[in-house]
């Protein structure tokens, strides 16, 4: 396998679109495989393409290795799935990020590891992570995607990889504006960025969105997380957008810190979704990367056939500090943390 995938990522990023065998679709509001079987994604979420191209010090677009090896270590838990937070900026190559590793190259570099991990088996998630309106470099997340150029980039992304169907596309991490009608048709809104500055923008809606993907053909799985940081999945259904293609559902995020992390919660707003919508919770986990959380919150998914992707596949011995945030894995070989432990364990129990 290391061999084949080191071959793919040296071809040229068309060749790679074509190298996956997958293919998924929502029919009757569930996920299935193109050839109509029931599909549950299980994996991890690979943390810094969302960063590392406005990181002054970085000279890759991806922090850790993207080989073979890496891409192996993840296959190797039993997972079948992987999401990769973006940034706008990156992707079409404005603001002033990193010239090296913006624009065309980000972009290719994208298409390799996605199209490499397609070939390793995974399913591939991207998510629109980090986003700023105007002239604002986006180094941080915002309420709401903004209206300048988030059309822009799903139009861009879509029209690169409607032809991967292994591929789903998150189209805002993590909204945390407050209303639902914002949250579908847009609004202005205001936001006190990381420097102290107040500014003052328009948003694109979840419709805006979905009609940006749609209008280049591209016919893949959307994904959309609801308010509170994508834990607050309660008027989802209410104010669903439209799509022509039918091919919507949920990104719920849980955390023992975040809203929504009671099985209270879960059976009164998550699971009656279920009958209805497929339901990916494609960020979970918990603070200083213990596993208690996270293994009743696998129990309780894998019970009401929902999907579940572990924050994050990202080193400590890189940097990424458990004080800071859940990280799976002490290295880039896949040795796990007690979290990692957890996640490791479950997936193998459910592979064997």
């Amino acid at each position: 396998m290391a061999a084949a995938l080191i071959a793919l990522a040296c071809a040229g990023t068309g060749a790679l679109a074509q190298s996956s065998r997958l293919g998924l679709e929502i029919a009757g509001g569930k996920l299935e495989t193109l050839a109509g079987a029931p599909l549950r994604l299980l994996g991890v979420d690979r943390s810094s393409g969302e960063y590392s191209c406005v990181d002054r010090g970085s000279t890759s677009v991806f922090a850790g290795p993207t080989d073979a090896a890496a891409i192996a270590a993840i296959v190797a838990w039993h997972t079948n799935a992987i999401r990769l937070p973006l940034n706008e900026d990156c992707w079409l190559g404005i603001n002033g990020a990193d010239a090296g590793l913006r624009g065309r190259p980000y972009r290719a570099a994208v298409e390799r590891f996605a199209a490499a991990l397609n070939a390793a088996g995974l399913y591939v998630i991207l998510d629109l992570h980090w986003a700023a309106p105007g002239r604002i470099l986006a180094t941080e997340q915002w309420p709401m995607a903004d209206a300048n150029h988030a059309p822009a980039f799903w139009r861009s992304l879509a029209a690169t990889f409607k032809g991967d169907r292994a591929v789903l596309f998150d189209l805002f991490n993590e909204p945390f504006i407050t209303s639902w009608r914002c949250w579908r048709d847009g609004c202005l809104t205001a936001f006190k960025d990381s420097t102290g500055r107040t500014v003052r923008y328009r948003t694109a809606g979840m419709q805006q969105l979905v009609d940006a993907v749609r209008s280049t053909g591209a016919a893949n799985p959307i994904m959309l997380g609801g308010l509170a940081w994508s834990s607050d999945e309660s008027q989802w259904l209410r104010w669903e957008p439209s799509d022509p293609d039918h091919q919507l559902a949920v990104s719920f995020h849980t955390y023992d810190f975040s809203g929504c992390n009671a099985a209270s919660c879960w059976n009164q707003t998550i699971a009656p979704l279920t009958a209805q919508v497929p339901v990916l919770t494609d960020e979970f986990g918990e603070q200083g990367c213990t596993d208690t959380y996270a293994n009743s919150y696998m129990a309780w998914a894998d019970a009401h056939d929902i999907s579940y992707l572990g924050w994050a596949w990202n080193a400590t011995s890189s940097g990424w500090d458990c004080s800071s945030g859940p990280s799976l894995i002490t290295n880039w070989s896949g040795t796990p943390t007690a979290y990692g432990i957890g996640l490791q364990r479950h997936l193998a129990q459910l592979a064997g």
